[in-house]
C-alpha cells in the first residue's frame, strides 16, 4: 500500500526526464538538419581563403546548390512542409552566395592584370557561370528565381507541375556533387578541393537520408538523398585513387584519406 506512491513518484520522474531528453534530442536533430548542411563548406572555404585560389573548386557545385534551394523554397509555397527544412535552404543559400562572393574575389586579385570582363547581361552561353563580377551572379539567380516564382504562381494548381517542382529540387541536389566529380576526373586531380568537404558531405547526406526515412519524408526525399551519398562515395574513391597515382605531401585534413589510399 505504501510503495505504490512512491512508484507513481518514480515513474513520473522517468517519463518527465524521457520527454526532456526527447526534445532535447529533436532539438539536435533539428539544428544539425538546418545548420549540419552548410558545414562540409568551411574547409573548402578557408582552403581558398588561405591559398588565395579557387582553381580545383568547381563553383557549379554552388550553382546546383543555388538552384536547388531556389526550388525548394518556391515548393514551399505551394506545398507546404517541415520548417527545418526551410531553414536550412536559406542558409544555404546564404552559405553560398559567401562562397561564389570569395572566388570571385580570390580570382579578380589573380588577374588583376589581364582580366577579361564577362557579364551576365551579356548573354553569352560560354561564360555562363564564369563572370567577373559578383552581381552578375546575383542578377542571374534573380531571374532565376521570379521566372521560378512566375511559372509555379500560374500553375499552382495543377497537382502533376506541383509533385515534379518538388521532385526537382530535391533530383538538383542530388546531382550535388556530380560537377566536382567531372572536374576531379578531368584535371585526373584532386588538388584544389577539400577532402574534408567531402567527407563532411558524405556524414551530412547519410544522416539526411536518415532524418528523411525517420520523418517519413515524401519518397522522392529519401531517394534522391540515396543517389547523392552514392555520388558523394564515388568523389571518395576519386580523392583516394589519384593520391595513389599522384603522391604529395598530407595535409591535416585528409590525412586519414592518404592512410586509406596506402592499405
Amino acid at each position: 500500500v505504501f510503495d505504490k506512491p512512491e512508484t507513481s513518484a518514480v515513474d513520473m520522474w522517468n517519463n518527465e526526464f524521457l520527454s526532456v531528453a526527447k526534445s532535447l534530442l529533436t532539438w539536435l536533430a533539428i539544428s544539425a538538419m538546418i545548420f549540419g548542411g552548410v558545414v562540409p563548406y568551411i574547409p573548402q572555404y578557408r582552403k581558398i581563403w588561405r591559398t588565395k585560389d579557387a582553381h580545383g573548386f568547381s563553383t557549379l557545385v554552388c550553382l546546383v546548390l543555388l538552384v536547388a534551394n531556389i526550388l525548394r523554397i518556391i515548393f514551399w509555397f505551394v506545398k507546404r512542409f517541415e520548417w527545418p527544412l526551410l531553414a536550412q535552404s536559406i542558409i544555404m543559400i546564404t552559405a553560398m552566395l559567401m562562397l561564389i562572393h570569395l572566388c570571385v574575389r580570390v580570382s579578380q586579385e589573380k588577374d588583376v592584370i589581364s582580366v577579361i570582363h564577362r557579364r551576365f547581361l551579356d548573354f553569352k552561353f560560354q561564360q555562363f557561370w564564369n563572370w567577373t563580377r559578383f552581381s552578375d551572379y546575383c542578377q542571374c539567380l534573380l531571374c532565376i528565381t521570379v521566372l521560378g516564382l512566375v511559372v509555379t504562381y500560374l500553375l499552382r494548381n495543377v497537382i502533376i507541375y506541383v509533385e515534379l517542382l518538388g521532385f526537382a529540387s530535391v533530383l538538383t541536389e542530388a546531382m550535388l556533387g556530380v560537377p566536382q566529380f567531372w572536374k576531379n576526373f578531368q584535371n585526373k586531380s584532386t588538388q584544389g578541393m577539400s577532402p574534408m568537404m567531402i567527407v563532411c558531405w558524405t556524414t551530412g547526406d547519410l544522416f539526411k537520408t536518415g532524418y528523411f526515412l525517420i520523418r517519413h519524408a515524401p519518397m522522392q526525399f529519401w531517394i534522391c538523398g540515396t543517389l547523392q551519398v552514392l555520388v558523394d562515395i564515388s568523389i571518395l574513391i576519386q580523392i583516394i585513387i589519384y593520391r595513389r597515382q599522384q603522391p604529395s605531401t598530407p595535409s591535416h585534413h585528409s590525412n586519414f584519406l592518404n592512410k586509406l589510399s596506402v592499405t
